[in-house]
């Protein structure tokens, strides 16, 4: 099947799903809810994949306890490779933690300031997107700035953006969605501008920064900036229901990582270890401790849960237009984490 092809069942499957979803009410969805809770993490893993998912896969970090890995299903359903814990995963906003922490430290060692403005940073913005002289760091990070979301204009799914300087040229010029400050709306541009930023102040590519700030610190060497930089032979397939064809070749411009690595710096971003100095601190005023990833094909959960001191990272590789699969995916990492605490109890 060509790109273009795949293209088009992609839209189509879009249009068609919206309609269907008007008329059909998610029995599916209530089913996952009110199952009985099984005994175990292995038993509730293996469930998922009667749900809709071609693989799953969970990793779990809990103070004072071994490491566990879980996986289900396939990793290749045309190739029957089965799930693997220790595959690469895309694990798309999940990397907006990264930049976080990177624009935590840079502001600790002052070569940002939380308090300077798009129009700062990038004059030649300045009239190309409004309120660019108001649009403060500590905004963009927030997702408070009111700068359009790149993801939600026409056709970005379908055609993704092959560069940053791309990806931007889709909301230069459009109207703000609010003043600067005035709410909170989540905009992948925020980031990009983030991203755009590190490097310009760095003199680094962002992933080159993150690596000798954040990951080498850790010991973590399964962490990429992108497909490019991999085997694809050891990333998880994805898959968009409706669409036979798996689709983890396109880059939506995602970091990829195993479910270990994203766990070992989500607890180390939870406990503390990751920073030095007034890094925390600065932290803690801009971002929060844990996060969701979407994109076609992919979709993944990274929480800490103080009560049970454990950290719980979920990757499910089937995503559908509707949300059911996004929202199956939330109540089926619940239930885990309540198998957890039942555990942690007897």
């Amino acid at each position: 099947m060509t790109r273009q092809q795949t293209k088009l069942i992609i839209t189509t499957t879009l249009i068609v799903g919206t309609v269907i979803s008007l008329f059909f009410v998610p029995w599916i969805v209530l089913k996952a809810w009110i199952l009985p809770l099984p005994d175990t993490v292995e038993e509730q893993v293996e469930e998922i994949t009667n749900y809709g998912f071609d693989g799953v896969i969970v990793y779990i970090n809990q103070g004072g306890q071994k490491q566990e890995f879980y996986a289900a299903g396939w990793k290749d359903k045309e190739r029957k490779i089965p799930a693997s814990p220790y595959s690469l995963f895309k694990i798309a906003s999940i990397g907006k933690l990264y930049d976080a922490v990177a624009i935590a430290k840079l502001v600790n060692d002052k070569h940002l300031s939380l308090n300077k403005t798009v129009a700062d940073y990038f004059p030649e913005l300045e009239g190309r997107i409004e309120n660019a002289e108001r649009i403060t760091l500590e905004m963009l990070v927030k997702h408070r700035s009111g700068i359009p979301n790149l993801t939600d204009t026409p056709n970005f799914w379908i055609n993704p953006p092959k560069s940053s300087e791309e990806a931007l040229e889709r909301i230069l010029d459009l109207p703000a969605n609010f003043e600067p400050g005035e709410k909170y709306e989540y905009s992948n541009t925020n980031y990009l501008l983030i991203s755009e930023l590190i490097e310009k102040v760095t003199g680094r590519s962002k992933f080159q920064y993150i690596e000798q700030e954040i990951l080498l610190p850790l010991g973590l060497v399964n962490t990429y900036a992108s497909i490019h930089d991999v085997n694809l032979d050891d990333v998880m397939s994805g898959y968009y229901v409706g669409v036979e064809e798996d689709i983890k070749t396109t880059d939506y411009g995602s970091m990829l990582a195993t479910a270990e690595d994203v766990g070992i710096f989500l607890r180390a971003l939870n406990d503390g270890s990751l920073f030095e100095g007034e890094e925390q601190m600065i932290y803690s005023s801009i971002y929060g401790y844990d996060h969701t990833g979407l994109v076609p094909g992919f979709q993944s959960i990274a929480r800490y849960h103080k009560d049970i001191d454990a950290v719980v990272i979920q990757f499910t590789n089937t995503t559908d237009f509707e949300g059911y699969n996004w929202n199956l995916s939330e109540i089926f990492y619940n239930r885990i984490v309540k198998i957890l605490r039942k555990r942690k109890t007897t």
